[in-house]
């Protein structure tokens, strides 16, 4: 119990900077101590990731983060055969080994994967706590402390990458969304080193930017991105360069809207 506590003690000391929003981090340790699974809303480069490693750290629970794309398979995440040496072995994937280790696996973004995907996930997200493998022949039951947590963004969504109700009625539930201007300011200063009151004019204008999310821009800014113009321009480089760098080029590829955009950067800093 005291190496264990010690592990726990150790890995909140290093767990990554996540200031929260709300009671997110208390809702999380509540569905750790009782085998629930855990889905995450929210738009992109608002802090989801940030949040799961910043738990397990907190936890003491090692992570597999898995970022789903459009090929990635039920065999992906369990495992399957393979040739070593001349023989053929068996090598879990990402999810077994979290389901073996009572570890904590991550599906980034889960409605980008392959339908067979949320199959396999349903019998670990009820009482039963199992993953069958039928390549095998076994049928794991979780150990201790494994925890499934998944993420998508809900403003990509459309009908033919949506997560079914029966699945997303599986899981506890979190909408994420960035966080106020107060709570990003101290956000990006402490990831950046960029003093506070730089920062300030980032967000605000990011602010700005958010509110043309659906006219001009598919998506907002996210709070990565501040981060990355707040980084630029600690280190020394202009102000402008760094917004242009980090927070337009990023968002469009269209020449008018940058020039848009770019004229509302001149009116939040002169």
């Amino acid at each position: 119990m005291d190496g264990a506590m010690t592990q726990q003690q150790k890995g909140a000391a290093d767990a990554p900077f996540y200031l929260a929003q709300g009671d997110e981090c208390a809702l999380f340790q509540a569905a750790s101590d009782n085998n629930l699974p855990v889905l995450l809303k929210g738009p992109t480069g608002c802090g989801k990731t940030r949040f799961v490693s910043h738990m397990a750290a907190q936890l003491g629970r090692p992570l597999y983060t898995v970022a789903c794309h459009d090929d990635l398979s039920a065999a992906d995440l369990i495992g399957r055969y393979l040739l070593k040496g001349g023989e053929t072995v068996w090598v879990d994937g990402p999810l077994t080994r979290a389901v073996r280790e009572g570890a904590i696996c991550y599906l980034d973004e889960v409605v980008e994967a392959r339908k067979d995907v949320t199959v396999v996930l349903h019998p670990l997200t009820d009482d039963r706590r199992i993953l069958p493998i039928d390549r095998t022949g076994e049928e794991l039951e979780a150990a201790p402390g494994f925890m499934l947590v998944a993420s998508y963004n809900p403003g990509y969504q459309n009908i033919l990458k949506t997560l079914k109700p029966s699945t997303r009625q599986r899981f506890v539930a979190m909408e994420f969304d960035f966080p106020t201007p107060e709570l990003e300011i101290k956000v990006v200063a402490q990831e950046s080193g960029l003093s506070a009151d730089r920062v300030a004019p980032l967000v605000r204008l990011a602010g700005k930017l958010r509110g043309l999310k659906g006219q001009d821009l598919e998506e907002g800014v996210s709070t990565r991105l501040i981060v990355y113009a707040a980084t630029l321009i600690a280190t020394g480089m202009s102000v402008d360069r760094a917004i242009e760098a980090a927070m337009i080029e990023p968002l469009t590829d269209d020449a008018d809207v940058k020039r848009g955009l770019l004229d509302l950067v001149t009116a939040v800093f002169g």
